[in-house]
């Protein structure tokens, strides 16, 4: 029998764990931190609902922390098995959980000191230390290479098109001569984007368990570069500093070679170009070493001598001094800064300092979750908190959808009409409940699938 319990993504974006009990094995697809909403949030310290010594494996989709960064956690309360994932999500959770495990020690030590916290002392979820011990046990596969965890059940990885490394996961049980497979689709990318390929094509699938962070939303525009150099030229005329909170992961590198392609066609000035994050630097050199994921274009550009993450005046700033003195800077230039909900890391002190300033302009370019500090900022609000003070926003507030990384509800109903017959049951997940509840409607009505969205710790049995 097989068994499929939903332990996060659901109701929410965040918090990815799908637990699998398939023949003979206890699998967990997915080991990521609930972030957003505190009462989500706090789900990250409860204990685990399933025994993590009774855990067999754990699968990555991809590398984002609502993905993979409850792994630490989860291998500190027991789990001693393998942690498969590709190659390049391997490169770059050697990146993010070191730095989930930094943040969350100094977050620790930032509520001790002001005396915050409830507990006493407060504790960090996990440290760098127990990150590093978590990175032990992942033993990475290339795309499409077979995992046979039993003679009769394969798992294998297939190209999501989402960010460097990021898969679906494809599980294919044979019985009786008989092939079930259920796919678990993780971030879904977009079609036709720079850098990285097209999400793969998967056929002959029972059972789908679907991300909808889009799922009620089109991208603005199909060329989103051209309103990237609109709010520029605009920033350039205003005499002002562009600042742009930007996940260090995928969203960055994109950015990077939009800059680049928008100066070669002198549809922008070339400015400073300030990275100013040691994730996103350190996550730029895992790109350049996995050159074999881009897509064809990418790869002919690179043939031809192009690099094609590096504008003309790009500065990496990795030490504290360099971010520092980017507050020196007056107009006409662009700070790039993680986080891209702004939850925190460097960006929060250029939104300190550049808000109250109405010559410069701050660029949302991705999905702002709810509960988030972006969020409040794009919602209009007069003052945001940042670092336990009020701070005003004067700064001109500007947003780019047509950067994100996930494909809007269009792109996924085409994904979808790609499949030769429809699931038995498709499980939406992964999105806020309007977003969630909108596509579910899509999807039942111009396709006539059999579509549930689960709630929090519901079980399935799969035929």
């Amino acid at each position: 029998m097989t068994k499929l319990t939903f332990l996060g993504a659901t109701g929410t974006v965040t918090g990815s764990r799908f637990f699998l009990e398939i023949d003979g094995n206890s699998l967990l697809l997915d080991c990521g931190l609930f972030q957003g909403l505190k009462k989500n949030r706090l789900r990250n310290w409860e204990p685990f609902p399933i025994a993590p010594t009774d855990l067999d494996r754990v699968f990555l989709t991809h590398a984002h922390i609502d993905h993979s960064g409850y792994l630490p956690r989860l291998c500190k309360q027991g789990f001693k098995g393998k942690v498969h994932c590709t190659h390049p999500t391997y490169n770059l959770c050697e990146i993010l959980l070191r730095d989930s495990g930094h943040l969350q020690e100094e977050d620790a030590t930032w509520a001790n000191k002001r005396g915050f916290s409830k507990h006493k002392p407060a504790l960090p979820l996990y440290t760098v230390e127990e990150a590093e011990n978590a990175l032990s046990q992942f033993e990475p596969y290339h795309y499409g290479e077979d995992i046979f965890l039993t003679d009769s059940l394969r798992v294998k990885f297939k190209d999501a098109g989402h960010i460097l490394g990021s898969s679906f996961v494809d599980v294919k049980l044979m019985k009786e001569g008989r092939a079930s497979r259920i796919v678990f689709s993780g971030d879904l990318g977009r079609p036709a984007r720079p850098i990285l390929r097209d999400p793969v094509q998967p056929f002959e699938v029972d059972y789908l368990i679907l991300e909808s962070t889009y799922g009620n939303r089109l991208h603005q525009n199909e060329t989103p570069e051209k309103d990237l150099a609109a709010v520029i030229n605009a920033s350039v005329d205003r005499g002002g500093v562009l600042v742009i909170p930007s996940f260090a992961v995928g969203r960055t590198q994109e950015l990077l070679y939009s800059l680049r392609e928008l100066e070669e066609d002198k549809e922008i000035p070339s400015l400073p170009v300030y990275v100013d994050s040691p994730m996103a630097i350190d996550t730029t050199a895992v790109f350049e070493n996995n050159k074999g994921c881009y897509g064809l274009v990418a790869k002919v550009l690179e043939i031809r001598g192009t690099s094609i993450l590096k504008p003309q005046q790009l500065k990496f700033c990795r030490h504290r001094d360099e971010s520092k003195a980017l507050n020196e800077i007056k107009r006409n230039a662009i700070i790039i800064s993680a986080s891209g909900m702004a939850t925190g890391g460097r960006i929060l002190h250029h939104l300190r300092h550049r808000l109250p300033s109405r010559k410069d302009t701050i660029l949302f370019i991705g999905h702002q979750a709810e509960g988030t500090r972006g969020r409040k900022i794009l919602d209009g609000n007069p003052r945001v908190k940042i670092h336990g003070e009020d701070v005003p926003i004067k700064a001109r507030v500007e947003n780019i959808s047509g950067f994100s990384a996930h494909a809007d509800y269009n792109e996924i109903l085409a994904w979808l009409m790609g499949f030769n017959r429809p699931p038995q049951k498709t499980f939406i997940v992964h999105g806020e409940p309007d977003a969630s509840s909108s596509l579910a409607e899509k999807i039942n009505t111009r396709l006539g699938w059999d579509v549930v969205i689960p709630k929090f710790q519901e079980t399935f049995t799969l035929e």
